[in-house]
């Protein structure tokens, strides 16, 4: 065996530097779960429940025909359709049709985004204490290191090269006020460091009203080393469709779009086409909206009754709950009634007394839990 065959042999696999997958470790409480003669409520994942709107799945079926490659920039609809509804729906102003990109989901674009961006060996990556846990992924997968702070005193003087926000949060729910955001950009930008704000959860406000990194509240107008992420996985209710965008810094998404050109990452074109129908149109949004503020109605009290601390939660699509007690004994607990949530260690290990509990379940499932709790 050749040095260079041995050498392969010897490397080790891309594999090795990732944690478990969390979600594998729920199966023997998502067992009991299942087992209770009411039939699994499962409120561990932020999945979507209810249907497409009818809209959007005859603008899908209606581009079906199309034989020829997506356009990885997106069709110009599509472009137009995301700049509209960022200024609609969150007061995003100053975009063009060069700072928007659509991707395929928004977790494919968190998990490679330090790879797009040319991060590696030597970089550093800042991430939430308590967070969704691709960015630790997606910084592992570039080889750069990555930490763990909510603060920017925590960074003492050290320079990271790409810094994430995530407001409202998960899995916590909490929403950063304005003047935190505004003193993220302005530190950010007199260092030189890339602000990736994920912004998945900004149109499902309950108890704050978050504001995007690029409302010009925060930014002043500026775009400049700031990249916003949305998903249509959460507003309508698209996660089976991998429907997501970036947008911000015109010459960054610009990069983005030259790298994911090469590597083929392109989002189908009955997709693009569904996105359009979804972004075009407020009223199936709002809709979703409302359901989810129904059942957060419900769930929220009940889960309070029976023990509980909510703590922040004010936005978003979970409830962040305590009963005192260690993470994985109140997964057990609530998995004996049938409930099957994530353990706050799943997103660092402040959550460790903590878990999180989703609204994404029909209404017929949030009330037998509800019932349940009871």
């Amino acid at each position: 065996m050749s040095d260079q065959v041995a050498g392969r042999a010897r490397r080790e696999p891309v594999s090795a530097r990732l944690p478990v997958f969390p979600w594998d470790t729920l199966a023997e409480a998502a067992a009991t779960a299942r087992a209770h003669p009411g039939g699994i409520v499962d409120l561990s994942v932020g999945t979507p429940v209810d249907p497409v709107a009818p809209l959007i799945q005859q603008a899908l079926a209606a581009a079906g025909f199309e034989p020829g490659y997506p356009t990885t920039a997106g069709t110009p609809a599509l472009r137009t359709a995301i700049i509209g509804s960022l200024a609609r729906r969150y007061g995003i102003t100053g975009l063009t049709d060069h700072a928007v990109l659509p991707v395929i989901g928004t977790k494919e674009l968190i998990a490679w985004l330090p790879t797009l961006l040319g991060l590696g060996a030597g970089d550093l990556v800042v991430v939430p204490e308590l967070a969704y846990p691709t960015y630790d992924v997606g910084a592992r997968l570039a080889g750069a290191t990555v930490l763990s702070a909510d603060s920017l005193t925590q960074l003492g003087p050290q320079r990271p090269a790409l810094l994430y926000l995530n407001s409202p949060a998960n899995p916590t729910g909490k929403v950063l006020p304005l003047d935190h955001l505004r003193k993220v950009v302005g530190w950010a930008r007199d260092r030189g460091v890339i602000v990736a704000s994920d912004e998945c959860y900004l149109g499902l406000a309950w108890d704050a009203e978050p504001l995007s990194v690029l409302h010009p509240d925060v930014c002043d107008g500026d775009h400049t080393g700031l990249l916003a992420i949305h998903s249509l996985s959460k507003t309508s209710s698209l996660a089976g469709y991998r429907a997501g965008f970036v947008a911000g810094d015109a010459a960054l998404v610009g990069e983005l779009l030259a790298v994911r050109k090469h590597a083929g990452m392109m989002v189908p074109t009955p997709v693009q086409a569904a996105m359009v129908a979804a972004l075009d149109d407020d009223e199936h949004e709002a809709a979703q909206r409302q359901r989810y503020a129904r059942r957060r109605d419900l769930l929220l009290p009940a889960i309070q009754a029976a023990g509980f601390t909510v703590e922040h939660s004010e936005a978003g699509l979970y409830l962040w709950a305590s009963r005192g007690d260690s993470c994985r004994d109140t997964v057990d607990w609530l998995a004996q009634r049938g409930i099957l949530v994530a353990p706050g260690e799943f997103y660092g290990p402040r959550g460790a007394r903590h878990v999180r509990i989703a609204l994404t379940a029909t209404d017929e499932r949030i009330a037998a839990a509800v019932q349940r709790l009871a």
